[in-house]
């Protein structure tokens, strides 16, 4: 087969509207707004841990947490965990005594969640660990406000390259780059 004849690759393009909401910065003030609501959201939570003995100092308030998630109530009522897999690795947590330490480090992301998002600085990668962490606490079996915060990170993932743009992501992208575009600190002179 010469290379003549090969089949052309198809390129699949996002719809103009989504490009435009998703990658361009004259949209950059709804993405502002987002990260401003899920950025204080985090922020005053992690703060409020910060405060509670019960998460710097031994846990026990995670504890209390993966405790409640695992049991499994009598039935008809449903328990609060609904993947065995996930009660398996929470129950495993427990076992271990992981909450002597998670607990800060579920603090500490809280807080690096919220301040980035605040700061604009890879707000996409800040929404995605800020999503992981409300996938986790819904998997627990935690609603509150999970849902809506999961979602809002979810568009700011899907707006990486705008979502920081009115933040230090403005500056920050095109000086770090991408894994597949370096920015300016990683090119050669």
């Amino acid at each position: 087969m010469t290379a003549q004849t090969r089949t052309p690759l198809v390129e699949i393009t996002d719809p103009p509207f989504a490009a435009k909401l998703f990658g361009s910065p004259s949209w950059a003030w709804l993405w502002l707004l987002m990260r401003l609501y899920l950025g204080y959201t985090w922020l005053s939570s992690g703060i409020g841990k910060l405060s509670n003995p019960g998460w710097t100092q031994g846990g026990e308030a995670l504890k209390g947490f993966w405790e409640r998630a695992v049991l499994i109530p009598e039935a008809p009522a449903r328990p609060a965990i609904s993947f065995d897999w996930y009660r398996s690795f929470i129950q495993a947590l427990l076992d271990s005594s992981a909450y002597t330490w998670f607990s800060k480090l579920v603090v500490a992301g809280e807080i690096l969640v919220g301040a980035a998002l605040i700061l604009g600085m890879f707000a996409g990668i800040a929404a995605f660990f800020g999503g992981f962490l409300n996938w986790n606490f819904m998997m627990a079996g935690t609603a509150s406000t999970n849902p809506l915060l999961f979602t809002l990170s979810i568009f700011l993932i899907l707006a990486w390259k705008t979502a920081g743009w009115w933040g230090l992501d403005r500056w920050l992208l095109p000086l770090v780059g991408t894994p597949w575009k370096p920015g300016r600190v990683f090119l050669k002179k």
